[in-house]
C-alpha cells in the first residue's frame, strides 16, 4: 500500500477508493474472508474446479499405501465438512489408487468437522457417524474402525486404536492448530508439513556465497576490533603504553595513527555488513527474507516454534516414500554457542608487533 503497488496491480472489481487506508483494507479483507470461508464461497469454487486448486501427485497415495502395507493404522482428521472432504479426497487420491479402491479405504478412521485445536482438548465433544454419502448424521458415543465421523476429540481416537502418547504420529500443516496442540496436550509425536521449505532450502543454497561473504566480514571485524581494543586499553592505561616501565611498548603517536586506520577500516566493514544484512534472503522473499532465519545468525520465531513442537518437519508427505515405513528418525546434536566446533572463532590479542 505504501509503495503504491496495490493501486498499480489492482483489477476490477477492486475499488481503490474504498481501500486506500490500512483500516479500509483490513475491513475489505475481513469481509472477503468471511464470505469465502464462513459463507462457503471458496469451497464451492474449489469443488467445482478441484484441478485448478489441488496439486495432485501419485506419490501421496503411494506413501499412504506403503504405510498401510507395513501395518500402520491411518486416520484422517480435518476441520472441513464431509461434503468438501469427500470431493477433495476423491480428486486427489482415487486416480492413483488400485482399481476398485476408494480414498476411504486408505484410512482406518475418518474424522471431519473436527474443530481443531479444540479437538485436542480433554473436553467431551459430541460425535456423529456419517451415515450417507451426502452427509446424513447419527449420534455416536465412540469412534469405530472403518467408519467416518464428525466431531469428537483426540482421546476417542486413542481409545479406538488403543495407543497414546509417543506411539501416535500426527501430521499437520499448521504450527498451532496441529503440532502445538497435539504435542502439548497429548504428547503425540508430531510432523509439520511446511510447503515453503523447498523454496527455502533452494534459497539458502543460492544465497550461500552471500552468507560466506558475511561470515568473512564478521571475522575481519572481530579480528580488527580485538587489535583496536588492545591498543585503546594500553593507551588509556599508560598514555605512552609501557609494560614494565623501562621503555614504551609503542609511541603514542604510532598508536593513535593505528587506531585511526583501524576505525576507518571497521567503519567500512560495518557499512558493507549492513548492506548485506538488509538484503539477506531477499531473493527468497523481498519483504521478509528467509522464513527460518532472522538476520545472519539467529533463527526466526517460526523456526523456534517448529523446533519446540515438531519432532520432524518436511515439505510434503510424499517425502516419507524415500524411506522404509519402519524408519526411526533421529535428531542430530544441536549446536551451542560454546561448542568448540563453532565455525565462528573470537580473536583476542596479547601483544602487538612493534615493527608493524
Amino acid at each position: 500500500l505504501d509503495l503504491g503497488e496495490l493501486l498499480s496491480k489492482c483489477k476490477p472489481p477492486f475499488d481503490y477508493a474504498r481501500c486506500c487506508t490500512y483500516d479500509q483494507l483490513y475491513g475489505a479483507v475481513s469481509k472477503a474472508l468471511f464470505k469465502a470461508h464462513v459463507q462457503g464461497q471458496l469451497k464451492d469454487e474449489v469443488m467445482r474446479e478441484p484441478a485448478k486448486f489441488i496439486n495432485s501427485d501419485a506419490a501421496f497415495a503411494q506413501t499412504l499405501l506403503a504405510q498401510r502395507e507395513a501395518g500402520k493404522k491411518l486416520a484422517l482428521i480435518t476441520n472441513s465438512d464431509w461434503v468438501y472432504t469427500r470431493a477433495l479426497m476423491s480428486h486427489a487420491y482415487e486416480p492413483f489408487l488400485p482399481p476398485g479402491m476408494s480414498w476411504r479405504q486408505l484410512f482406518d478412521l475418518t474424522v471431519v468437522s473436527a474443530a481443531k485445536p479444540e479437538f485436542f482438548s480433554v473436553t467431551r465433544r459430541p460425535a456423529y457417524e456419517i451415515m450417507t454419502d451426502d452427509g446424513m448424521l447419527r449420534e455416536a458415543y465412540r469412534f469405530e474402525v472403518g467408519k467416518a465421523f464428525a466431531g469428537g476429540n483426540a482421546k476417542m481416537v486413542e481409545k479406538t486404536f488403543g495407543v497414546s502418547g509417543v506411539r501416535v504420529l500426527y501430521v499437520g500443516d499448521h504450527i498451532f492448530t496441529d503440532v502445538n496442540m497435539a504435542k502439548r496436550g497429548l504428547s503425540w509425536r508430531t510432523c509439520l508439513i511446511m510447503q515453503e521449505l523447498e523454496a527455502e532450502v533452494t534459497g539458502i543454497e543460492d544465497g550461500k556465497e552471500r552468507t560466506n561473504k558475511l561470515q568473512r566480514l564478521y571475522r575481519q571485524k572481530d579480528e580488527q576490533s580485538s587489535v583496536l581494543n588492545f591498543l585503546l586499553t594500553k593507551l588509556n592505561a599508560h598514555g605512552s603504553a609501557t609494560d614494565d616501565g623501562s621503555e614504551p611498548l609503542m609511541r603514542s603517536e604510532l598508536v593513535e595513527d593505528a587506531l585511526a586506520k583501524l576505525q576507518a577500516s571497521l567503519a567500512a566493514i560495518e557499512e558493507e555488513i549492513d548492506i548485506l544484512l538488509w538484503s539477506e534472503g531477499a531473493h527468497v522473499n523481498r519483504h521478509w527474507g528467509y522464513a527460518t532465519r532472522a538476520g545472519y545468525a539467529d533463527k526466526s520465531h517460526l523456526m523456534r516454534q517448529i523446533e519446540k513442537y515438531a519432532d520432524i518437519y518436511t515439505s510434503r508427505v510424499s517425502n516419507f516414500l524415500r524411506y522404509t515405513p519402519y524408519k526411526h528418525f533421529i535428531c542430530g546434536q544441536q549446536s551451542l554457542a560454546h561448542d568448540r566446533n563453532d565455525v565462528f572463532e573470537h580473536y583476542f590479542v596479547k601483544q602487538v608487533d612493534q615493527q608493524q
